[in-house]
């Protein structure tokens, strides 16, 4: 029996469903915030190098704090209670301690992460802490300097990366965990030692397969490592043991037998986890969506001006939520495809 299980057996103890549940009976739980849609880097997996020089959004057209706080505190009314910070790379974004501040004080918020690519983590990790953040994932998808260079398509040095892990984990934003897009052909050889990297430094790693979200990075199926091989890569190293699956949850997790930490997977691909999804997503212009892989979202900025007390935006939000039906990675397995917003601009 392969140690990856279901979608549905791991998914057992989520929570049931609220008030605010879509057409599928799912509540929202998860808001993910996309606070700039420009990056230092140019994966290729989100924004690859060949596929030009994006069109990002003006400074402008960017919500401003006070706004993105508004937004948080009405989906907190409607059950949210776990808020991350994505871009782009969100620590590009001026004043982000202030924002994070601020939701921090929303009601209801409990949980309040942010995912960065570490280029600039070293020098903003304690003023995160101290503004409120509570945990914090870095992607990093190789230890080795050049695979990692390659990967991050502007030559990034992967040593200012891990002093920036380093110094998230010393700040207390614990625990740090690391996010690992494997893709094959490419960076398959990172699996191990990234697992051995984390569990010398105390950190979980995440393991993701390689998804096609947007139109630009030339995805196929066949680039997919799936998470069963990643699984026993590591368990061949380092034996694991499956741990309880935990509510809402995208990541299978695994312990380590001897004590070492833990390890998560995440397979969009192989083994679609859409049937009890809890996330809503908000990019840095106002467009809310209902899932990763959409194509279409909501413009929320009208609703913003003259609704003082907050109800008509939660009201919208409430519809759109209710009528939410998505479900891409199961039709993907079943032969469907659309076109879908492309990463940079949605957040990962």
């Amino acid at each position: 029996m392969s140690l990856l299980t279901t979608d549905r057996a791991r998914r057992a103890t989520a929570d049931p469903a609220g008030p605010t549940a879509d057409r599928l009976a799912r509540p929202v739980r998860d808001l993910r915030i996309s606070v700039t849609d420009r990056c230092n880097f140019r994966c290729a997996y989100c924004l690859p190098p060949e596929a030009g020089s994006p069109a990002y959004l003006s400074r402008a057209d960017l919500l401003d704090f006070a706004a993105i706080t508004r937004i948080a505190a009405a989906c907190a009314g409607l059950g949210v209670h776990k808020i991350r910070l994505t871009g782009g790379e969100p620590l590009l974004r001026r004043g982000l301690p202030e924002l994070v501040r601020s939701l921090a004080e929303v009601p209801g918020i409990d949980d309040l992460a942010l995912t960065t690519n570490g280029w600039y983590l070293a020098g903003q990790a304690r003023a995160l802490a101290e503004a409120g953040l509570h945990r914090i994932t870095v992607s990093l998808d190789a230890l080795d300097g050049n695979v990692f260079a390659r990967m991050s398509g502007v030559g990034a040095s992967v040593g200012r990366v891990v002093a920036g892990v380093r110094a998230a984990r010393d700040a207390g934003l614990a625990p740090v965990k690391l996010n690992a897009v494997i893709r094959r052909g490419v960076n398959e050889s990172a699996i191990v030692p990234l697992a051995r990297f984390a569990r010398e430094e105390g950190l979980v790693l995440r393991l993701i397969e390689y998804m096609d979200v947007g139109q630009s990075h030339g995805w196929q199926e066949s680039d997919v490592v799936p998470a069963d091989s990643m699984v026993a890569a590591v368990a061949a190293a380092f034996p694991l043991v499956a741990a309880p699956p935990a509510p809402g949850a995208v990541a299978t997790r695994y312990l380590y037998r001897d004590g070492g930490g833990e390890l998560g997977v995440i397979s969009a691909v192989s083994r679609p986890f859409c049937g009890d999804c809890t996330r809503i997503r908000l990019t840095a212009d106002g467009r809310l969506y209902t899932c990763l892989f959409a194509a279409e979202g909501h413009d929320l900025r009208d609703l913003l001006g003259d609704d003082a007390s907050g109800g008509a935006l939660r009201a919208a939000i409430e519809r759109i939520w209710h009528a939410r039906t998505d479900r891409y990675s199961l039709l993907r397995s079943g032969g469907a495809g659309r076109g879908s917003v492309e990463m940079h601009r949605m957040g990962g």
